[in-house]
């Protein structure tokens, strides 16, 4: 069945309230649109977790986006989603216009610290966090969900909604979805359209660097000869490098003797800028 279409907050809301009528947990799986198999296994761990009902929201949120990045040709393709959705099984789709999320005279915004400063993707896109932290808190306020995916491919943004959940004592659990992956290893993403096919070809070299880092970590390696075998790695596959960086996993501060680790990177090839991470196990 093709899920209910709310364009207004009035009409979210009430979608949700009808959701709600059998005591039913409802998740909120946000996303951007040019929805792939990894959006859809959001859907599905969102049941896993509990949801009874589900809304997935589609909104190219242009905070997020610098004035050089790719709001303008960042892929939208509305009815081809409503068609993944529908076989997935989403009962609400929440598509606002920018206006709706912004209307005029909006003036205030979220600006989140602690992994929101880790220096990793906030080097190179100093505004990204506070457009994700003020459109997801949007969001949240709006749907007023019991829990929200958000997958670990981008690992800091989770990193941040997390914090930001917390600080701000809403009443969301965040749960973190694996990420999806072609049978090369490169994540899924809605901008590896972007890739041609040669560049396609090599993608999968920014998967293959991280794999060999967390190997060499784990039999023991230093982490700075490690990762800076990694770079090399990275930047002889074509890749024109942003970071390779190891990190702690709950926090993305500097990795200390105890807790999780993380892997992550971000490069790009030709036009395309990927990023990727994976979990370390501790030697």
């Amino acid at each position: 069945m093709a899920p209910l279409i709310a364009r207004t907050i009035a009409d979210l809301r009430a979608a949700v309230a009808d959701l709600r009528q059998d005591g039913a947990r409802v998740g909120l799986v946000p996303t951007m649109g040019a929805l792939h198999a990894g959006h859809v296994t959001l859907t599905q761990v969102a049941r896993r977790a509990g949801a009874g009902k589900l809304v997935v929201s589609i909104f190219v949120n242009p905070t997020q986006f610098a004035p050089h990045e790719d709001f303008a040709k960042y892929p939208r393709t509305f009815e081809a989603d409503l068609a993944k959705l529908a076989e997935a099984g989403a009962d609400v789709v929440y598509a606002p216009a920018p206006e709706t999320m912004y209307p005029d005279g909006f003036a205030t915004t979220i600006l989140p610290g602690g992994p929101a400063l880790a220096g990793l993707e906030d080097r190179f896109r100093p505004e990204h966090f506070a457009g994700v932290a003020t459109v997801v808190a949007k969001l949240f306020t709006q749907c007023a969900p019991d829990l929200a995916v958000f997958g670990e491919k981008d690992f800091q943004q989770l990193a941040v909604i997390r914090r930001m959940t917390r600080d701000l004592d809403l009443p969301v659990e965040i749960v973190g979805a694996p990420t999806v992956r072609e049978g090369d290893g490169l994540a899924l993403s809605s901008r590896n359209v972007y890739l041609s096919a040669s560049e396609r070809a090599r993608a999968p070299a920014l998967q293959a660097a991280l794999q060999d880092c967390a190997a060499r970590l784990q039999a023991g390696g230093r982490a700075d000869a490690v990762l800076a075998q990694g770079r090399a790695a990275i930047e002889t596959a074509g890749f024109a490098l942003d970071y390779l960086e190891l990190r702690d996993a709950d926090g993305l501060g500097a990795p200390g003797p105890a807790g999780r680790w993380r892997l992550l990177v971000a490069a790009r090839i030709g036009a395309t800028r990927l990023i990727d991470n994976i979990d370390v196990p501790r030697p």
